[in-house]
């Protein structure tokens, strides 16, 4: 644990991705387009993914996770009922049965969208932001908090909202935030106002501060520096080798060969810390399904830093 003056605490940043492409459903949500979205979803096989998501949280055996796109989808049935996708209780049963205990921590809850198929078939679902948080006494959350921005991408009748999740934490007679958040993807400008209401909002604040998500910008973005001129850094600059790549696999996750292109996955850190390793996960070709699927879209960002005890 270091010496007695500091101590390490570690966190994973994750987008576990919904599992289909889902622009065809913005401007046309027919059934048709419907079914061929539900029929991607199911390919991609979340339950069997969440094994292999499961294996590098095994790996690496975060403190804390921030995990974007964490679904809840209801398959509602006639004649025969629900199936439902529940990517939390999902991933938390395969992590219990590899020995780690998480439970959630906060979420917010982003949008939900209800539609029926061309099979008589009505699909419900509703996107989340988790944080989970290791089963420990010597954690204590003390606070938390779930917001939906108030600025958020409309695209005629649809009004895409995201939010943002924080929670105080106690360790070690310290206190310190860890906030996570997915921001617009599709349009800059919300992205942008977005990351300025997590920056004058929950990030404006003297105690140690963690921000993990889908940032949607790119190292010299906008939106990228509008975190790094309020005084953030970005983990993976300090201390991570390479080019650090998280995005994106193709839909399907079936590419061969890594498509990751593109860093947008993000471990900020401000306020008393200092980074000690950053390293990826879910982005080698050993971290496949044994049917070949990518564990995510996105590979995943683990962080050790050290906060210096008062």
């Amino acid at each position: 644990m270091g010496n007695r003056n500091t101590f390490p605490l570690s966190f994973l940043t994750w987008n576990i991705y919904i599992g289909a492409d889902v622009s065809p459903l913005i401007p046309n949500p027919t059934p048709e387009v419907v079914t061929e979205v539900l029929r991607q979803f199911l390919a991609t096989n979340f339950p069997l993914r969440a094994q292999a998501i499961a294996n590098e949280i095994v790996s690496v055996q975060p403190d804390i996770i921030g995990l974007q796109e964490v679904e809840r989808l209801v398959l509602q049935i006639p004649e025969f009922g629900e199936v439902i996708y529940d990517f939390i209780t999902i991933l938390l049963d395969a992590l219990k049965e590899r020995g780690l205990h998480y439970e959630v921590a906060a979420q917010n809850d982003n949008f939900a969208a209800q539609a029926p198929d061309s099979n008589g078939n009505t699909i419900s679902s509703i996107d989340r932001d988790v944080i989970l948080i290791r089963k420990e006494p010597t954690f204590n959350v003390i606070n938390k908090r779930e917001v939906n921005f108030i600025n958020n991408l409309s695209v005629g009748p649809f009004v895409i909202t995201r939010g943002w999740s924080s929670i105080d934490v106690k360790y070690c007679n310290r206190i310190f935030r860890l906030i996570n958040t997915h921001l617009e993807p599709l349009d800059e400008e919300i992205r942008n106002l977005q990351a300025q209401e997590i920056l004058d909002g929950p990030a404006n604040t003297s105690i140690p501060v963690i921000i993990t998500g889908d940032i949607n910008g790119v190292p010299g973005s906008i939106t990228y520096d509008l975190f790094i001129r309020r005084g953030f850094s970005d983990v993976w600059s300090e201390v991570g080798e390479g080019l650090g790549f998280t995005s994106n696999q193709d839909p399907d996750l079936l590419n061969n060969i890594s498509e990751l292109s593109s860093r947008i996955d993000y471990i900020f850190f401000k306020n008393g810390w200092n980074p000690l390793e950053a390293d990826m996960v879910g982005e080698e070709q050993s971290n496949r399904t044994l049917t070949g699927l990518w564990p995510s879209d996105h590979a995943g960002v683990f962080a050790t830093l050290k906060l210096d005890k008062l």
